[in-house]
C-alpha cells in the first residue's frame, strides 16, 4: 500500500486542466511508452498507446481515462488586481471560498493564488447575512495591488487556475485525502493496466490511454473515438461516492457496476459480460446508479455505435480540493480492469455486439 499511496501522490499533485493538461501528458507518456508498441496523440492531445495483436481478425477496444481536473479560468482582472473567473468543469460554490490555488501563467511560472471569502465580522457591520456566491462572483487574490501589477507579472485572462494540495493518507492507512482523484484515479488505472501487461499477448488490439477536456463536456472522447474507430470502449473514471449522505456508492466496497446515467445505458450483453468476469475473477464490486457522466456518454454514440461502459470507483467529495477514497478500490478495479482486457476477444466482442 505504500508504494500504491506514493504512486497516487504523485499522480495526483500533477497540475493540469481540461485544455492545459500537459504535466498529466508528460507523465502518461513516461509511464506507458515501455510497455506498447508504439504512442499515438489525437488533435486535442489525447495520447494513447497501442498494443497490437497477431491474432486473426482481432478487434479493437479502446480504454480511456481523462487528464483534466476541475479548475478555473481568468475572465477578467480587475483594478485593484483581483481576478474573476468561469468554471472549467462542475463546482459547488460553496467550496470553492478560502482556498489555495496556483495561477499558471503562459512561460510556464506558477504563482499562488488563494479564493476570497466574506468574514463574518463584515457581514455584522452590515447587518447582512452569507449567501450563497456564483462562481462569476468569487475574487481571486494573488496580492497584486493593481491591474497593471498583476499585467506586469504576466497574468493575463485566459490564464488558468487549478487547486492546490498535498496528498495525505488517513489515519488508518486504508484512505487518501487529495485533490484530483477524479480523473487522475484513471490515469494511473491506464499505467498500471499497460506495465501489467508489459509483453504479454492479447487476442485484441489495446489502445490505452487517456483524453482531455472530459470535465468541459467530454470533448476529448468523441475525438479519441472517432480516431480508433474501436468496437468496445472502456471509460475509466471515478463518480462521486454517497454513502455519507445515504445515497448510492460507499468507499471501500469496490469497483461499480455503472448500469446507468443521463448519458448511457449499458447494454445487457455487456452487463452480463462485466458481472460474469467479476465473478470470476473474485473482484469486489457494487450496483451504481449515476447522475453525471463520463466519457462513455460520448464514446457510444459515435461510429454507428460502440458498445461502452465504465471501470470506475467512487470518491466522497469530488471536485473539490479535498476527496477522500479508498486505496483497496483503486486495487479492485485494477485486477477487474486486467481481467477485462485479457478475456476480450473476437467471439467475445461480438457477442457483446450481438443484439
Amino acid at each position: 500500500m505504500n508504494d500504491l499511496f506514493a504512486q497516487i501522490k504523485e499522480v495526483t499533485e500533477l497540475q493540469g486542466v481540461a485544455g492545459f493538461e500537459g504535466p498529466v501528458r508528460d507523465y502518461l507518456r513516461q509511464r506507458i511508452t515501455p510497455h506498447v508498441d508504439r504512442v499515438e496523440t489525437d488533435g486535442l492531445g489525447g495520447i494513447f498507446g497501442i498494443k497490437d495483436s497477431a491474432a486473426e481478425n482481432a478487434p479493437r477496444v479502446l480504454v480511456a481515462a481523462h487528464m483534466d481536473e476541475v479548475g478555473f479560468m481568468i475572465s477578467d482582472i480587475k483594478a485593484d488586481g483581483t481576478f474573476r473567473v468561469v468554471e472549467l468543469g462542475g463546482w459547488n460554490p460553496l467550496v470553492v471560498s478560502s482556498q489555495a490555488f496556483q495561477l499558471l501563467l503562459s512561460d510556464g511560472r506558477q504563482i499562488p493564488v488563494i479564493s476570497g471569502s466574506m468574514p463574518p465580522h463584515l457581514f455584522r457591520s452590515t447587518n447582512g447575512t452569507p449567501s450563497l456566491p456564483s462562481i462569476k462572483d468569487i475574487i481571486f487574490d494573488a496580492g497584486f495591488a493593481s491591474k497593471e501589477e498583476a499585467w506586469e507579472f504576466g497574468v493575463r485572462p485566459g490564464n488558468v487556475i487549478i487547486p492546490r494540495n498535498e496528498a495525505l493518507l488517513t489515519a488508518n492507512g486504508k484512505n487518501v485525502i487529495s485533490k484530483a482523484w477524479d480523473n487522475r484515479y484513471g490515469v494511473l488505472m491506464v499505467a498500471e493496466l499497460l506495465e501489467s501487461l508489459s509483453g504479454q499477448a492479447l487476442n485484441s488490439q489495446l489502445i490505452a490511454g487517456a483524453n482531455v477536456q472530459e470535465e468541459v463536456g467530454l470533448r476529448g472522447a468523441h475525438v479519441s473515438t472517432t480516431k480508433f474507430d474501436p468496437e468496445l470502449f472502456l471509460a475509466v473514471d471515478c463518480s462521486p461516492a454517497g454513502d455519507v449522505f445515504g445515497d448510492q456508492g460507499a468507499i471501500g466496497d469496490g469497483t461499480l457496476i455503472r448500469f446507468y446515467d443521463p448519458g448511457h445505458i449499458m447494454l445487457p450483453n455487456m452487463r452480463d459480460f462485466l458481472l460474469t468476469t467479476a465473478e470470476e475473477a473474485g473482484v469486489k464490486y457494487q450496483y451504481y446508479c449515476a447522475k453525471g457522466g463520463t466519457d462513455a456518454g460520448a464514446a457510444h454514440l459515435k461510429n454507428h455505435g460502440v458498445p461502452s461502459t465504465t471501470i470506475g470507483v467512487c470518491a466522497r467529495y469530488i471536485h473539490s480540493h479535498q476527496t477522500l477514497y479508498s486505496m483497496d478500490d483503486f486495487l479492485q478495479a485494477q485486477a477487474f480492469l486486467q481481467a477485462i482486457v485479457k478475456k476480450l476477444d473476437r467471439s467475445t466482442v461480438d457477442l457483446i455486439k450481438t443484439y
